[in-house]
């Protein structure tokens, strides 16, 4: 388990600023953490770069159908970087009802957004980061007794300070720590072609772990299905 610093260390070795041995000052502690922590947050917007799906629940209150969502809302957890599927509904005798999550657009189409009903149905997430919060919007609004269980994408950690102890999943140390030598660059220092090559080669082999598995499927429209019973035959 490496260090922030340990990581910084090699990443400026590898653009030849730094020595094995040397050590950060004061200034290059703030400055260089900084960039790094920007450089983890443009990352978690990026799906294949997300190694795990949060699943988290929440109480509802009856007939109230928006709760914020972040550090401090009324779900006081990390803001989602976005919420997926499955998302559903659990009332007290443990039976789950899914909820289909509808876009801005959809959304908006629906003329009484605060009618009352029994279980909601549907879920948009408004992650407009009003005060550093998202909103989540349910249709029609919950009765008492509840609970909202959602999947989310979660940004990559960020780091407070550079002393702070690292444990990341296989391939990502390797993945940041060539990177962030590019990032750190920013044009003024020329990285070799064989530290650009195992950036792009390490964060490339990180989001071909991270993606979901695909599903093909054809339309049924263009599918001719056959019936077949102990009369007729296959």
């Amino acid at each position: 388990m490496a260090s922030v610093s340990t990581m910084i260390l090699r990443s400026m070795r590898l653009t030849g600023e730094k020595e094995r041995g040397d050590t950060l000052s004061t200034n290059e502690q703030t400055e260089l953490l900084a960039e790094l922590n920007t450089m983890l947050e443009s990352w978690s917007i990026e799906r294949a770069m997300c190694y795990q799906i949060v699943q988290e629940s929440f109480s509802l209150s009856s007939s109230v159908g928006s709760y914020t969502i972040g550090s401090g809302g009324a779900f006081n957890t990390t803001r989602p970087v976005k919420i997926v599927d499955p998302c559903f509904i659990r009332d007290s005798s443990d039976l789950d009802s899914p909820l289909k999550i509808l876009d801005a657009s959809a959304y908006g189409r629906i003329v009484q957004k605060n009618i009352d009903g029994t279980y909601p149905g549907y879920l948009f997430y408004d992650g407009a980061f009003a005060s550093s919060l998202g909103t989540i919007f349910l249709y029609p609004e919950p009765q008492a007794g509840l609970t909202l269980y959602i999947n989310s994408w979660q940004q990559l950690q960020s780091f407070a300070n550079v002393s702070t102890a690292v444990a990341l999943p296989p391939g990502y140390q390797r993945a940041i720590e060539f990177n962030f030598a590019i990032e750190m660059s920013g044009g003024y220092t020329k990285v070799s072609p064989e530290v650009a090559k195992i950036a792009r080669e390490s964060k490339a082999a990180v989001k071909s772990l991270n993606l979901p598995d695909a599903f093909m499927r054809m339309d049924v429209g263009i599918i001719q299905t056959y019936t077949s019973n102990i009369l007729t035959g296959p």
